[in-house]
């Protein structure tokens, strides 16, 4: 998902912490229950709730899919490096990247390297393929190395809200 620009955003409370907190865990808890949890209402929940999303403070509600479930056995972690880091080459990569289903998370960051990949597919010769297309037979890219999960050790999706 990619993120919303920067913008002015109303400071959170302590309720709101506390409902963010619930619904990173389970987005399908009642607002009811949620109301009983924080101490608040019902409906100052839901208008709570409704604030957030506007805000982009809540950036989607999703289902989190266990990949064996659906046979998306192979998890890589893949370093990129592009042939440089002009803005042009490092866009054209965010787009493809982006752009890529099996590209779950993209992180552009410092330290040698350009881009670390979280990329998840069904089996090596998938897999493969993909790194020819996105790595191998890219003008952009000068090198990669992948690191496969050997096991799903913890994969959150919460956020500590301090």
């Amino acid at each position: 998902m990619a993120r919303k620009p920067a913008t002015a955003r109303p400071a959170l409370d302590r309720y709101d912490r506390a409902i963010l907190e619930i619904v990173q865990r389970d987005n399908k808890t009642p607002q009811r229950a949620i109301a009983e949890a924080v101490s608040l209402s019902t409906a100052a929940v839901q208008r709570r709730i409704a604030a957030m999303e506007k805000s982009g403070v809540i950036a989607a509600n999703v289902a989190v899919v266990d990949p064996d479930a659906v046979a998306a056995t192979i998890t890589a972690i893949v370093e990129v490096q592009l042939r440089d880091e002009r803005a042009a080459t490092s866009d054209r990569a965010k787009d493809l990247f982006r752009n890529t289903p099996e590209v779950q998370q993209c992180f552009y960051v410092t330290g040698g390297i350009s881009f670390v990949l979280i990329i998840v597919a069904p089996n090596m010769p998938v897999y493969e393929g993909l790194t020819r297309r996105l790595f191998a037979e890219n003008e952009l890219v000068v090198g990669f190395r992948t690191l496969v999960a050997l096991d799903r050790v913890k994969a959150g999706t919460a956020i500590v809200v301090p």
